[in-house]
């Protein structure tokens, strides 16, 4: 006769409501399941991240089934159709926490759990459970900063998971890692455009080799990363011209990372046929420009 581990099931919320926190933790609990324990399909309407202390199940989002066990963590993001359910003979024990917040979608993101199968396996489970034992801790103390504590608590969760999915990125296929450090450099040329950057920089900054970055850069865009930095300065400057007519040429142009006025003229004069002047005018006058 096989003798399963005794049900257990607590969970400890938030006394605290902030609903506009970048995040917000909501509860906490610990459960050792029953054999074949279900829940689902459901969809929530909030983040639920678990850890596996023991045990084997399965986990299935978006009609994709995975099966985990012990040293495991998944994430169930919202608006997801899920479904989980312990194994029938080495049922499930694990702990898990709920959270929600304006930038959760932002940080998880930056975690690493989008573009994948939302789960991880984490080297060293101690650090996760102990700090997810400690948020429930925290609001079972009902404590005026136990929101503050909990929140900090599952930052250092998040990060612990961010080590490891990083380092599976790692791994990351050759167009993949192409894919990525493009999307990387367009995000950095579109934020730092005026500030007096170059694509030494910006290779340095990224953590690339210039040659190598180049190369993806104009085979994903068909254009160089150089050329890419200064139409994306014109077309600032066009819309300046458009929307700030307080400012003159000059002003504008160092606006959007050219010093040199008159550079910057030639410049769009080159992309768009007309000059700076040309074509504040043709707005003033009611034209249709390009």
């Amino acid at each position: 006769m096989t003798t399963f581990p005794k049900y257990s099931y607590s969970v400890a919320s938030n006394p605290v409501l902030q609903d506009q926190s970048d995040l917000h933790v909501l509860f906490s609990g610990e459960s050792q399941t029953k054999p074949q324990h279900r829940l689902g399909p459901k969809v929530y309407d909030y983040y639920l991240l678990h850890h596996i202390i023991s045990g084997k199940g399965t986990f299935t989002v978006e009609q994709q089934t995975y099966t985990l066990q012990a040293g495991d963590s998944f994430l169930i993001s919202p608006e997801q159709i899920i479904s989980y359910e312990s194994d029938a003979h080495d049922p499930w024990h694990y702990r898990w926490v709920a959270f929600e917040g304006v930038s959760a979608a932002q940080i998880i993101t930056e975690v690493g759990f989008i573009d994948r199968p939302p789960m991880a396996h984490m080297h060293d489970s101690n650090t996760i459970l102990t700090y997810m034992q400690s948020i429930q801790q925290a609001f079972q103390s009902r404590k005026p900063s136990s929101h503050l504590q909990a929140t900090g608590f599952l930052y250092v969760i998040l990060a612990e998971h961010s080590e490891v999915l990083q380092q599976n990125n790692e791994v990351l296929d050759h167009d993949q890692q192409s894919q990525k450090a493009v999307k990387q450099m367009i995000r950095y040329l579109s934020t730092q455009y005026a500030q007096p950057i170059s694509i030494e920089d910006m290779a340095e900054n990224l953590g690339y080799n210039r040659a190598y970055l180049s190369r993806i850069f104009k085979q994903a865009t068909q254009m160089s990363p150089v050329t890419f930095l200064l139409k994306l300065r014109i077309d600032k400057g066009r819309q300046l011209l458009r929307e700030r007519t307080d400012l003159n040429v000059e002003q504008i142009s160092a606006s959007v990372g050219i010093q040199d006025a008159l550079y910057f003229s030639r410049q769009f004069r080159r992309f768009y046929a007309m000059s700076p002047t040309e074509y504040r005018t043709s707005i003033t006058q009611g034209k249709s420009p390009l």
